[in-house]
């Protein structure tokens, strides 16, 4: 691909996994290279799928709410990424499905971290809350997290500092011919 194609960078893990941070990370580094914009989740929550709600059917819709904005963005040679929970690889496989007719590259970001590590930096309690079944549906507690079975990247935010997912969640944009630096093979 060339350096102008848009792509689409979909980073997921549950709550407090490091997603905000690292996108943010990514975004700043990007800016200088390309046109890019940055679709977290809690954001489009609030503007884009507002009134959807938290069974699987919601989940996935939002999903793909996100992910045709992203591929709208994508096709105009904006380099996308995604910051959002997406708990259910059916779903995820679906926005890659449809990126890829279009010729939408799409790389996804598995962003783990182990329960403990997520309940210990839950400023807000939410895991707390809901292991005491105060929070229904809570991702990864009383719903499922199904995390992706082949990432192109995996980054342990529990067990390793931001800069290195980004340098390697950077590097294999770089593999694929959408960042200068190695041209995709």
């Amino acid at each position: 691909m060339r350096q102008s194609a848009g792509f689409i960078l979909w980073l997921t893990g549950m709550s407090g996994a490091g997603k905000s941070t690292l996108s943010r990370a990514l975004r700043e580094r990007l800016e200088s290279m390309r046109p890019v914009e940055l679709l977290d989740g809690d954001e489009v929550r609030t503007w884009l799928s507002r009134g959807l709600g938290f069974s699987r059917e919601d989940r996935e819709e939002n999903v793909r709410r996100i992910g045709n904005v992203a591929m709208l963005l994508a096709r105009h040679g904006v380099g996308v990424i995604v910051a959002a929970i997406s708990p259910y690889q059916g779903s995820r496989d679906e926005v890659r499905r449809m990126a890829t007719a279009k010729g939408i590259a799409f790389v996804e970001v598995y962003i783990q971290a182990s329960l403990d590590a997520l309940i210990a930096r839950d400023v807000k309690g939410l895991y707390k809350k809901a292991l005491a079944g105060e929070i229904p549906h809570f991702t990864g507690v009383s719903d499922p997290y199904e995390a992706p079975s082949a990432p192109e990247v995996t980054v342990r935010s529990d067990a390793e500092p931001v800069e290195a997912g980004l340098e390697r969640t950077l590097e294999a944009l770089r593999a694929r011919g959408l960042l200068p630096g190695a041209a995709a093979a």
